[in-house]
């Protein structure tokens, strides 16, 4: 007698799996219906809180030990804020940039997305070199991270913040190829938005930078 075995396949329509007589293998098909909507977005909330503890616990760490100099130059010796402003002002514009870049996702504008993206991406190039050429510039004045404990929490902090911005520079270039080859598709749509989430951390992680390491750092 030959054998038949009952196997499960999808009712119309997806759902859950149905017994049907046949000698294939189960095979499970899944209509996408059970996944959140936002799932991607909350998780990215998520990856952002976490990200801010580790800037936390950065920031604390300048915080005890941004006045342990060393017998050693401090900021105010060190520190060149007409530049620092240049460079904030670069990334702070860079985001402005970005929210147009958003504003023609909203209206389908996928040329209108793909010019903002670059003009963001070179305004992040550009603050990108400024800070390489700071730091430079300290090691060659003899100010490196190894000097004291205030240039070691300097060159961390500054220095992850500016990794962070050369991770989302390098993202925002792989977007823009995805854009230009895919378009304006949904899962585009929905990376467009975390980026610019990511964008818009970073330019308020570099105010408190400013603010608390170079702006406080020049005091006496």
């Amino acid at each position: 007698m030959q054998s038949h075995t009952s196997t499960l396949a999808p009712p119309h329509g997806g759902g859950a799996p149905t017994a049907v007589g046949t000698d294939q293998a189960p095979r499970f098909y899944d209509d996408g219906t059970h996944h959140p909507e936002q799932g991607t977005l909350l998780g990215f909330w998520m990856y952002l809180m976490s990200d801010s503890l580790i800037f936390a616990v950065l920031f604390i760490v300048y915080a005890v030990q941004g006045r342990a100099y060393a017998a050693g130059p401090s900021g105010a010796d060190l520190f060149d804020l007409p530049l620092v402003a240049v460079n904030t002002a670069l990334l702070l514009l860079s985001s402005i940039t970005y929210g147009f870049a958003m504003i023609s996702m909203q209206h389908q504008r996928k040329a209108g997305v793909l010019k903002w993206l670059a003009i963001t991406g070179l305004l992040g190039l550009g603050f990108l070199g400024i800070e390489l050429y700071e730091f430079q510039h300290l090691i060659h004045e003899g100010a490196g991270p190894q000097r004291s404990a205030f240039l070691s929490s300097f060159f961390t902090l500054v220095g992850t913040h500016g990794l962070h911005v050369t991770f989302g520079t390098i993202w925002l270039v792989t977007l823009m190829v995805q854009v230009s080859k895919h378009g304006l598709i949904a899962e585009n749509r929905r990376r467009l938005i975390c980026l610019s989430m990511f964008w818009h951390f970073l330019d308020v992680i570099w105010i408190g930078v400013f603010t608390f390491v170079y702006l406080m750092g020049v005091l006496p």
